[in-house]
């Protein structure tokens, strides 16, 4: 397993995993399967109920083999500004910065510098896990998200205002990882972002359909100056979108550091967009953005079969989970339920789901911000403990469970209630690796789409609030995951490297957006990869499936009626809706005995994967 300070060895992976025949890649068929199963009322119902973030279309892509490094990420032109940065002989981190500044201006409905991002960062001897997740205010309590009578609020309420806006991370974060890895000055990883922020760059058609889905941007003035037309209409694809007052904060932030953000004006003016939201005002002051601290915490790292897996711990629950998973599955012979056709079949959607059940239960009694509350037991190694989840997998029986119990792990001293916390799935994510080795994977978010709809300084502020529970206690006791001041929100976000486990080399590294569905996306992503020999592009652009312990849902359009209805005669209630993951990974492959790396970017959105 890695840890802190082990060196690490030469390859030996197993020959069957790695050789992939990438000169005439296996690209699935997906997306023809009785599209008309996915399509009625309900079905649509639940889809723009699942995917806050709308779906904007499917294109399969190949996947992109490099020999020397590599970034794949949401945005081309971010992925490009990565690129550039590894080929002035940048680091990992260096070109993850380089990347995410670029996001904040091209994709900034799911990330930015308003917002925060988790980090899993392995340095050729050691797996760092970098928490820039943002805090709540000194003066939120749980009752932030509560009517008087102690009701919660509506979904709107909570997400738009100021009321939801955290301090933001990312910076902070990112800064600290530079410090301790970067390679490139600090200036330099901004000028990619500050050009194109002046220069301008077309709009996509992503941003342009999600600019016209959305009705509340546009009621704050400043967004609404930048992303419509005098008649209220977003810019239309390719039109040149340029954002002096991002280039101006990113020259600040370039020569004056983190502190430039979060000590400065620019800290100010975020504290008094929220205070004086004209409907929904929030409590972040400009105190708490500068008493904003990053974290560097030990990764969750679990064996499975011949593999060493690594993600991040909590505030976010995706580590844990996506363990508690393929801790499951080593119950199972996963191999015998490989797809046919690209698409799996009922066992394999069966499997899945029970045992994504049973994790998610876990999840929404249990994970929380452990600076303030503890897990049971012996805390993460409770929860991941082999015989734990041996016996969590006997649960797993021919027919749903409908809705799973949460475990007892072992040692386990505390009772809390269940978590309601609006997880929603705009966000991103980057993997790099570099030319020395070091790779990361990087999930990146401000929330909701378009965050809390406030735009200050060339940015979007988050809404990360709103994933704290709105309730506070039930009949079990009080929530994990409410809110405190100073406190993390949970997330699920699962940036997530694997390694060789004998030898020790970085062999993948995959995360995803999503919001709560990212455990399973990304959980998808390692079965195809490291049970069914597919190569990452493969295991992504796979039809997206499991369950958060409530339906079976199954992404529209890509399951036959026989799948569908096999499931519901298994007990099954089966919601087919808009999957619109954000997958991207970098995986080390063998091609005629040479070593490659293969980039995988996600067909149902726009980014692609780049490298030498």
């Amino acid at each position: 397993m890695p840890d802190v300070g082990r060196p690490r060895g030469l390859c030996g992976c197993p020959a069957a995993f790695w050789r992939s025949d990438l000169s005439t890649p296996r690209v699935f068929a997906l997306g023809l399967l009785l599209a008309g199963a996915a399509f009625s009322p309900v079905h649509a119902q639940d889809a723009r109920q699942a995917a806050p973030e709308a779906a904007t279309g499917y294109h399969d892509k190949a996947g992109w083999p490099a020999q020397k490094y590599m970034v794949a990420a949401a945005n081309p032109l971010a992925v490009e500004a990565g690129y550039q940065i590894l080929k002035q002989g940048g680091s990992a981190i260096d070109a993850a910065i380089a990347t995410q500044l670029v996001l904040t201006l091209v994709e900034p409905q799911s990330s930015g510098i308003g917002g925060g991002a988790f980090l899993v960062h392995y340095d050729g001897k050691q797996v760092q896990a970098f928490d820039g997740r943002e805090t709540a205010p000194a003066s939120a309590d749980e009752r932030l998200f509560q009517r008087p009578d102690g009701t919660p609020v509506s979904r709107t309420e909570g997400v738009v205002g100021g009321r939801s806006v955290g301090a933001p991370g990312v910076l902070r974060m990112l800064e600290l990882a530079h410090r301790q890895h970067g390679k490139l000055p600090w200036k330099a990883l901004f000028a990619p972002a500050i050009r194109l922020s002046e220069e301008g760059f077309p709009v996509s058609k992503r941003l342009n359909l999600l600019l016209g889905y959305d009705p509340h941007l546009r009621k704050d003035r400043i967004a609404a100056a930048y992303f419509y037309d005098a008649q209220g209409k977003p810019w239309p694809v390719g039109h040149i979108l340029k954002n002096p007052a991002l280039a101006a904060t990113l020259r600040e932030i370039a020569e004056g550091g983190a502190d430039a953000f979060y000590t400065g004006h620019i800290a100010h003016d975020i504290a008094a967009k929220v205070a004086f939201h004209p409907t929904n005002p929030g409590l972040l002051t400009a105190r708490d953005i500068a008493d904003y601290r990053p974290k560097v915490r030990q990764p969750v790292c679990s064996d499975y079969r011949t593999y060493t897996v690594c993600g991040m711990p909590p505030p976010s629950s995706g580590g844990i989970a996506v363990a508690q998973m393929l801790g499951m599955f080593e119950n199972f012979d996963m191999k015998k339920l490989a797809p046919a056709a690209g698409v799996p079949g009922p066992e394999a959607v069966h499997v899945f789901s029970e045992v994504a059940r049973l994790a998610y239960a876990d999840r929404n009694r249990y994970a929380a911000d452990t600076d303030f509350v503890p897990l049971p037991g012996r805390g993460i190694a409770s929860l991941i403990d082999k015989g734990y989840l041996a016996q969590r997998a006997k649960l797993v029986g021919p027919r749903s469970m409908g809705e799973a119990p949460a475990g007892t792990p072992p040692g386990m001293e505390v009772a809390w209630g269940t978590d309601n916390a609006i997880e929603t799935p705009s966000t991103s994510h980057v993997s790099v690796v570099d030319a020395e080795g070091r790779g990361l994977a990087m999930t990146t978010t401000i929330e909701d789409a378009f965050g809390s709809r406030q735009m200050v300084d060339g940015f979007i502020l988050n809404n990360q609030l709103t994933d704290f529970s709105f309730a506070s206690r039930d009949e079990n006791g009080p929530v994990a995951n409410r809110v405190e001041a100073g406190k993390r929100p949970r997330s699920a976000m699962s940036p997530t490297v694997v390694f060789d486990k004998k030898s020790g080399r970085l062999v993948l590294t995959v995360g995803s957006p999503g919001g709560p569905a990212i455990i399973n996306y990304v959980a998808k992503v390692l079965v195809g990869t490291l049970d069914w020999g597919l190569n990452v592009q493969q295991a992504i652009s796979l039809p997206n499936f499991g369950s958060r312990n409530g339906p079976t849902e199954l992404e529209a359009g890509r399951f036959p009626l026989a799948t569908i209805k096999e499931l519901e005669a298994r007990g099954h209630k089966v919601r087919v809706s808009e999957q619109t993951s954000g997958l991207h990974g970098i995986q080390r492959v063998s091609v005629h005995g040479v070593p490659l790396w293969f980039g995988g970017a996600d067909p149902r959105r726009e980014g692609i994967a780049k490298g030498d």
